[in-house]
């Protein structure tokens, strides 16, 4: 026999940001609540609304599985005495399991003889265990917390009311001062309270009271909804995924509504009316089939359509309200220059001990100035890296920035050309921001790329500098976050310049300012082992194994691009049973080289033709690999270096490395020391583990 199971968690309206989380947690740890309890069930099914977290769990077992199971105690050698009889140490093992030394029996582990008893388990009623379910309802974690009345349990939201049905029983528990029952609530304006008899049908039962709690259910009411206004209108209705599913957890009951401006606020920027559409009001924008933006919106509301057109004007009036808002900010900007707002920044500061944003705007001028020297660019992409640079935070101090921060970068885009810039300047200042999320866009431009590496190498070092660095999940100032930018800027940029010399520039800049050191660390290693550990990071993104990565960023991250080249060469490499010879013969050089005292190599103390032939071709590779790898060719860098398998195995087969003669062996050792360099210098294949070889 089984029995169906409902858990329903009933709350204030929870922030729709955590929801999918929260629903998720339930799930998964509901599945592992009853496995640990050993309960079979056939499946389990979550829900959620802005109202409500529920778990149905279907065919439950009504026992827990009965198991045997082997109980390990001591070793023989404590369970028993020099005369053969049992311990006290076996006496109590058995005893508290609840058997005796009579139902002992041994089994040798690795070598070591230890005694066990079986015993059995035997399965509890289900429902007799179903009240713990209370711990999983006070383990549910989200992003910020509330208590509320008395209650000591922190919630996102407080508790309403909450539902446990075993079949039609109800389970018996609390949790903040809310015992469970047999009734949940409908739509808060549209339904009413309602006694659920059997969990099957909760979700039919909710849904004739105006609640979809399947979220799926809802964003696909909400796109059909969407679909069904595009054919009626000619129109086309970008769906945001993100927006999406944000609306469809401000929701139980989802109905669309089409909504519209006055023409004249299209003449605002696109990006400033999607934005007041998008992130302050839910709205979707509405796009002519060319592209171009139209004067309406899409909205969701929670409930029926019953007067839809007096919800769709009420939000028009809040949409207008915003939007002549905008249009005030905008024209008020227009009467400024980019000098009046780049002043205003002396004022504004960006860290007590870094300065204002003035400050820190002059610094990544300096930092842009020496990138795009170090990359050899043309002097128009130089002039054009440091103005943008110069003018990179003006848009802050504008009225529109100020009321729509998440525009930055983008008015000063905009602004930049209304006040006479050119586009390679304008877009370079909303590149600057760019990526924006761990794996967001890149800048498109190599004067965005400079100034967004510029600007964001100024926060990492300046903060390292001053104290401010990340600690476990603390990261205030998002220093992973922009050095993982940086990086990946750099590969798909494919620059030719390696992360230790923008490190260099920029510690040099900090240095000669006057700004204090805080701490007595290393600041080169310490900013460098940050860089290091989000580039390990990024190659574990690109599924590149650790142990090649640890080879390839042995002495240093190098230029990224190249040392991810190299990366992906050696680990297909490594299964390759034709590079096995390769492999061997490098590695041991790298292991002896290690004893080397000396670097350099006396042709005259070679007693054999096998170490004069290796030394020659040697320099023949040593030539080569420099040439290739000047033009960072990985392959070919690689195929250099193969060309010392054949002498260096014929050397080993010919040379005694450590001979008596303490001025050969010195000798031999400087010869492997400087083919250990070379191949160093493409990476520390020691560090790999060569699959070939199992």
């Amino acid at each position: 026999m089984t029995k169906n199971v409902l858990f329903e968690i009933g709350l204030e309206e929870l922030p729709a940001r955590f929801i999918d989380d929260a629903e998720k947690q339930l799930i998964t740890k509901t599945k592992k609540w009853l496995e640990d309890l050993r309960i079979s069930f056939d499946s389990i099914t979550s829900y959620s609304t802005p109202r409500r977290l529920a778990v149905i769990v279907e065919n439950m077992a009504q026992e827990q599985t009965t198991v045997e199971e082997e109980a390990k105690g001591p070793s023989i050698k404590i369970a028993k005495d020099d005369n053969g009889e049992w311990t006290k140490a076996a006496i109590g093992f058995t005893k508290g399991q609840g058997k005796t030394t009579d139902d002992i029996f041994t089994k040798e582990i690795k070598g070591t003889e230890y005694i066990f008893v079986k015993k059995r388990i035997e399965g509890q009623p289900s429902k007799d265990l179903m009240p713990s379910f209370k711990d999983i309802v006070e383990s549910i974690q989200f992003g910020k917390n509330m208590r509320w009345g008395q209650q000591s349990l922190r919630y996102a939201r407080p508790i309403r009311w909450l539902i446990a049905l075993f079949g039609e029983e109800v389970i018996p528990f609390a949790v903040a001062g809310v015992q469970t029952g047999n009734q949940t609530f409908g739509h808060r304006f549209l339904g009413e309270k309602i006694t659920i008899t059997d969990p099957l049908l909760y979700k039919q039962t909710l849904e004739d009271n105006f609640v979809v709690v399947d979220a799926l259910e809802r964003e696909e009411l909400i796109k059909n909804q969407i679909q069904d206004l595009e054919r009626e209108n000619e129109y086309v209705v970008p769906v945001d995924q993100d927006l999406l599913e944000e609306v469809r957890n401000l929701v139980e009951y989802p109905t669309v509504f089409l909504g519209s401006f006055e023409k004249n606020f299209l003449a605002l920027p696109s990006e400033v009316l999607i934005t007041s559409m998008k992130e302050h009001q839910r709205y979707f924008p509405v796009k002519s089939a060319s592209g171009e933006l139209l004067p309406y919106f899409v909205g969701v509301r929670n409930g029926d359509n019953k007067a839809i057109n007096t919800v769709a004007r009420g939000n028009e009036k809040v949409l207008r309200a915003r939007l002549s808002d905008a249009q005030f900010f905008y024209e008020e900007d227009q009467k400024q220059s980019i000098a009046f707002y780049n002043q205003k920044l002396e004022n504004v500061v960006f860290q007590e001990k870094l300065g204002t944003i003035h400050d820190k705007v002059n610094r990544s001028v300096q930092l842009a100035k020496e990138i795009a020297e170090i990359l050899h660019v043309d002097s128009v992409t130089q002039e054009n890296a440091v103005r943008a640079a110069q003018i990179s935070k003006f848009d802050l101090m504008t009225n529109m920035v100020n009321e729509f921060t998440e525009l930055q970068g983008i008015i000063g885009e905009k602004y930049a050309l209304n006040f006479g810039e050119n586009k390679e300047v304008a877009q370079a200042i909303r590149e600057q921001y760019l990526p924006n999320s761990a794996n967001g866009e890149l800048p498109n431009s190599v004067v965005g790329a400079i100034v967004s590496i510029a600007d964001k190498l100024d926060t990492i070092v300046g903060c390292i500098f001053v104290g401010l660095r990340p600690t476990g999940s603390q990261d205030p100032y998002g220093l992973r976050r922009q050095a993982i930018g940086i990086l990946r800027t750099l590969i798909e940029m494919k620059w030719n310049i390696t992360v230790k010399q923008l490190i260099d520039i920029a510690i040099n800049l900090y240095q000669n300012r006057d700004i204090e050191q805080e701490g007595d660390q290393n600041i080169q290693t310490e900013v460098t082992e940050f860089m290091k550990q989000r580039a390990v990071y990024v190659l574990r993104e690109m599924n590149i194994e650790a142990d090649i990565i640890d080879a390839v960023f042995q002495q240093h991250i190098g230029e990224l691009s190249y040392s991810i080249e190299k990366a992906k060469i050696l680990s297909n490499k490594r299964n390759e049973e034709a590079f096995k010879p390769v492999q061997e013969a490098l590695v041991r050089v790298l292991n002896l080289a290690e004893k080397a005292d000396k670097i350099k190599v006396n042709p005259e103390l070679f007693e054999t033709t096998s170490e004069t032939k290796l030394y020659e071709i040697y320099q023949e590779v040593h030539k080569g690999f420099t040439e290739v790898n000047d033009k960072k060719n990985a392959n070919e860098a690689l195929n250099q270096l193969r060309k010392l398998t054949e002498p260096i195995h014929t050397f080993f087969d010919h040379n005694m490395v450590m001979a008596d003669n303490e001025d050969v062996r010195s000798n031999r050792l400087a010869l492997l020391k400087n083919i250990a360099e070379l191949v160093a210098n493409y990476a520390d294949l020691s560090a790999i583990e060569w699959k070939q070889q199992f």
